[in-house]
């Protein structure tokens, strides 16, 4: 089996001993080279053949994003972005998904032991192998410079039922597929449930990434919070998110619980949840991602009457979780992203 090739970037040298000594010890990866800074790194990379880059934001001489922006334009690969949870950095972090990064992880130290951000790296990674670095800088440019379609009349705000929902999984390229969608998104929708695979204490500042593109609000979840129509809520990282009823009522709950598809948050728990209390009444969409989360539970919601969508190949980053869902026959519809919400309008739950 051919080792995943991967590049170190950062500008401390214990960060780049352990990522290199720990990840060179999985049977699928090898480290063919670091950097401290991106002057060297750039240097490197005119010789070096790489699948995979890491990079630090935060770096002496020439900072991540402006490297990343190089990368993207000279050096197309898949980057990790491997960031501290300071503000700047994580605020940084965000800016460098919007460019194009594949993912983030976070630095050890902190609530983050090497042995969680070893293994977590070592999963993005793997993902990040698939990635088609020049369909994500394209679909990242598109983000930025091509407005969303305008669809038709919003049937959905007309539906005055209390029991309406929408809920949502992604991973791999869900970043962008997610900035998309809820950049159409509208104060009249139901409220939306969403889970992307993102690590812990970041998850809060993609909801409020989110929340300054969408006209709706975006929020990363609480537990115990009653749903709102208009409202997004995001899973918090390295917590499952459930939906609860009581009488009329619908509320959040979150819940650390095991691991499902190697992930938490996962897919598969909050579309069960949904199907069981909500059934008929809700709207299950798996977006780009690798792996199979989300492809069971979008099984449950299309068995209990609910509509399920999923994202179509061409305009998918990874196509591996809707993939894996339409083989199950679990998706009644395959769209493309932008195709998502013109047809949600034109639903009627």
């Amino acid at each position: 089996m051919k080792k995943i090739r991967v590049f170190v970037v950062d500008d401390s040298a214990i960060v780049r001993e352990i990522l290199t000594e720990r990840l060179s010890r999985h049977p699928g990866i090898e480290v063919v080279g670091s950097a401290m800074d991106p002057y060297i790194a750039r240097d490197k990379l005119d010789t070096l053949e790489v699948d995979v880059i890491t990079l630090d934001i935060e770096m002496p001489k020439m900072d991540g994003l402006t490297f990343l922006r190089q990368i993207m334009k000279h050096y197309p690969k898949p980057v990790i972005v491997v960031s501290s949870l300071a503000q700047n950095e994580s605020a940084g972090a965000m800016k460098a998904l919007e460019m194009g990064a594949v993912d983030i992880v976070p630095k050890p130290g902190g609530p983050f032991s090497v042995e969680s951000v070893i293994d977590l790296l070592t999963d993005r990674i793997l993902a990040a192998s698939k990635v088609d670095p020049l369909k994500l800088f394209e679909s990242a440019e598109r983000l930025r410079t091509v407005a969303p379609p305008r669809g038709p009349a919003n049937i959905l705000a007309s539906i005055r039922t209390t029991h309406q929902l929408i809920a949502i999984g992604t991973s791999t390229g869900g970043t962008i597929a997610l900035e998309r969608l809820f950049s159409q998104w509208e104060p009249g929708f139901p409220p939306t449930l969403a889970v992307i695979h993102m690590p812990e204490k970041f998850t809060a500042s993609f909801a409020r990434r989110l929340d300054e593109l969408s006209d709706a609000t975006v929020k990363e979840a609480e537990d115990g919070e009653r749903l709102l129509q208009g409202t997004v809520y995001i899973a918090p990282g390295n917590y499952h998110m459930l939906l609860r009823t009581q009488g009329t009522e619908r509320t959040v709950r979150i819940t650390s619980g095991p691991k499902v598809c190697n992930q938490r948050p996962a897919v598969d728990p909050l579309f069960s949840s949904v199907a069981e209390q909500v059934g008929r009444n809700c709207v299950g969409i798996l977006l780009t991602g690798m792996g199979k989360d989300g492809a069971k539970g979008l099984l449950d919601i299309r068995n209990a009457g609910g509509s399920t969508i999923a994202q179509d190949e061409d305009s998918s980053i990874v196509w591996g979780m809707p993939k894996e869902a339409i083989d199950l026959g679990a998706a009644e519809q395959v769209l493309a992203l932008d195709a998502i919400v013109p047809f949600l309008k034109r639903k009627s739950l």
